[in-house]
């Protein structure tokens, strides 16, 4: 089944313990997609200016990866980012932040992209979130990410989205923040209450959890992969990667969601392991595929 990312598509600069790298490619689209890529096709809708350096159709080769939501801006500068990681990198801070063609008008949905029945709204404002959701014929299965500015400035814009959505994905801190309340399983079970069916809470390297609407719970630990070097796009790719999963098999049931967010977890795994999109564009299927095996094993008793 069809998949669309709605997200950004940045030049980062990174540092962390392990060095760095600037000016590499980065964004919530490109990292979405990468992941997602290994399981069906992705239509990505995203914008860049026309100072952009990267090929896209480079950066993507070999991937099912439909660019024709990519727009170019003429006279527009490409969102940029950069930041350092410390220690063992759960303490991050913004350097730079040029929102750029970001804070223009967004990209449109292209007509034959209407039909896309998996949606993926990566972090931007929920105003927009839900302006892209709106081009949307109609959608089998819904998923959204968010953040801490948006939870707390626009949060009347972030609940009518809560209730257009089928899954929130969001971190241990954020789902505290949005639902008032201590403990990740109260939160999420309070967030449930505001609309969606299924909340999926990130922590980082203790892995994620996972509650539904009838009860449902599960929860999984990262896979531990060596060195991490760069955790920029973790998120972004368990996302691809749950996406992708569950697009290619056609459904939304919790269990083929558990499965999705051991493949989401796996594919994350590979991206923290090298700096930008290197960890992703060295591995193929089998490579994940092995991993997940393995990751299974590991948590069976």
């Amino acid at each position: 089944m069809s998949l669309l990312v709605t997200g950004s598509i940045a030049i980062d600069s990174v540092r962390t313990p392990y060095g760095a790298s600037e000016d590499c490619i980065g964004g919530s689209a490109v990292y979405f997609s990468m992941a997602a890529s290994f399981f069906c096709p992705v239509r990505l809708v995203g914008v860049i200016g026309s100072d952009c350096p990267f090929e896209f159709a480079e950066v993507f080769s070999g991937r099912y990866v439909d660019l024709r939501g990519l727009e170019v801006r003429q006279g527009s500068k490409t969102f940029r980012w950069a930041g350092t990681y410390y220690g063992d990198m759960d303490e991050r801070t913004t350097d730079k932040l040029e929102l750029n063609v970001l804070a223009e008008e967004p990209p449109k949905v292209p007509e034959l992209f209407k039909d896309s029945e998996f949606v993926f709204l990566a972090n931007t404002t929920p105003a927009i979130q839900l302006e892209f959701l709106g081009q949307i014929e109609k959608p089998f299965f819904v998923a959204a990410d968010t953040m801490d500015c948006w939870i707390k400035g626009h949060r009347e814009d972030l609940k009518r989205l809560l209730k257009r959505i089928d899954c929130l994905i969001i971190n241990d801190v954020e789902v505290q923040m949005l639902a008032a309340e201590d403990g990740l399983v109260k939160a999420a079970e309070k967030v449930l209450g505001m609309g969606p069916d299924v909340v999926v809470v990130k922590e980082g390297g203790s892995g994620s959890l996972m509650c539904g609407a009838d009860g449902e719970r599960f929860a999984l630990p990262a896979y531990r992969a060596g060195e991490v070097k760069d955790p920029t796009g973790a998120g972004d790719s368990f996302a691809g990667a749950l996406m992708g999963y569950l697009a290619q098999k056609g459904k939304r049931d919790f269990e083929s969601l558990k499965q999705a967010m051991g493949y989401g977890t796996v594919v994350a795994s590979f991206a923290i392991s090298e700096f930008s999109i290197a960890g992703l564009r060295a591995i193929g299927k089998a490579d994940i595929d092995s991993r997940f095996e393995e990751l299974r094993e590991l948590t069976s008793f």
